[in-house]
């Protein structure tokens, strides 16, 4: 390991109006932000990955921009953004439908996440400092913080931090933006609310700085695609209870 300055980061953070609409899962009002198509376009993700909104179900636009809080623009915006991702189709006359999600997309979206990772941790292995270690045990201690708080807020905030310090240290900024591009279909929240997630989040962080402690690139690979084994596994129990692949 080299030595050199602490890091630090933060988290910056046409269809008709009569389709239905699934009234699953209730929304809060999003805050005002500039790029408001993308909180809107994130929301949506979340409900979609997490089955508040099934395949098949229509998204009512205008429903969607009261229940947000915003206005129509950035919710055709966010759905033709979706469309793009293969996440809704359109239907003509009648509006955008959620696409199918198959065991198969889940899966391979945490391959791809973890393939990424991998190759971020590898290359922090060989460059990390004592001094962006404790930063990292830093992080780590907010999280665990944040969970015996029950505070769901700040653990997406805090599992973020740790993630974004992580991969800063690697010095791939191409290879994190398409690990944060991947990880856009993760839905945080249903995690963050989960502790025993978090504990194995807390207790994976910890090892994977043990092990580029002692410099023991096997650890290194294990503990990192623990996590997104695990977020696979959840996911997956999740949608089969909700019922999407019966």
């Amino acid at each position: 390991m080299k030595s050199s300055e602490t890091s630090s980061a933060r988290r910056l953070a046409s269809e008709p109006a009569d389709v239905d609409v699934p009234s699953r899962a209730a929304a809060k009002p999003l805050r005002r932000r500039p790029q408001l198509s993308e909180e809107v376009a994130t929301h949506l993700r979340g409900q979609i990955m997490t089955a508040a909104v099934q395949p098949g179900d229509y998204i009512r636009m205008d429903e969607t921009a009261e229940a947000l809080g915003v206005s129509v623009t950035p919710v055709r915006e966010a759905l033709l953004t979706l469309r793009g991702e293969g996440m809704v189709n359109l239907v003509p006359r009648r509006g955008y439908v959620v696409a199918e999600l198959s065991r198969t997309d889940v899966e391979d979206l945490f391959w791809l996440q973890g393939a990424i990772a991998v190759k971020l941790a590898l290359r922090t292995a060989d460059v990390i400092t004592e001094e962006q270690l404790a930063e990292l045990e830093w992080c780590n201690r907010q999280l665990r913080a944040a969970l015996d708080a029950g505070d769901v807020d700040a653990v997406q905030d805090a599992e973020f931090d740790f993630h974004r310090v992580h991969n800063h240290i690697a010095d791939g900024r191409k290879l994190a933006w398409f690990l944060l591009a991947a990880t856009r279909y993760t839905p945080a929240h249903l995690y963050a609310a989960d502790p025993e997630w978090g504990d194995v989040a807390v207790d994976s962080h910890a090892r994977l700085i043990d092990a580029y402690r002692s410099e023991d690139r096997d650890a290194v690979v294990e503990q990192t695609r623990r996590q997104f084994v695990d977020g696979s596994t959840r996911l997956t129990r999740h949608l089969e209870n909700s019922g999407i692949w019966s």
